[in-house]
């Protein structure tokens, strides 16, 4: 596997321990709809987290969050309106990025929630 595969995943494992330790249930790891995939759907109280795991090696390029395109949020809107309504249920959605940097041999881990809206 290609080392930006084995980052992604590590990115995405270090994201689902961050979301457990700060009281969230994980729903649904890399849910695919049409040309969507999304990272991990997870619950906490009545709110469904939509979160997008952008891990990096480095800052060289900038920070992951903004990697982020806009036709990749509609895709994540699309998908995300398809879960909820085929789940039928009745929550907030909200929208998150989780930003992870490598730095060094440590990983800094960032929680942006309500990082876009759909539209």
């Amino acid at each position: 596997m290609a080392y930006h595969n084995e980052l992604g995943k590590k990115g995405e494992q270090l994201a689902v321990n961050f979301l457990l330790q700060h009281g969230y249930a994980i729903a649904i790891r890399n849910y695919r709809f049409d040309k969507a995939e999304v990272d991990i759907i997870a619950r906490k109280e009545s709110v469904l987290a939509v979160i997008e795991v952008k891990t990096r090696s480095s800052l060289d390029f900038g920070n992951p969050q903004d990697f982020v395109k806009p036709k990749q949020i509609q895709r994540l809107v699309k998908a995300v309106n398809e879960y909820v309504i085929s789940n039928d249920l009745d929550v907030e959605v909200r929208f998150d990025i989780i930003a992870i940097a490598k730095q060094g041999k440590t990983f800094n881990i960032e929680h942006l929630e309500n990082a876009f809206y759909h539209f």
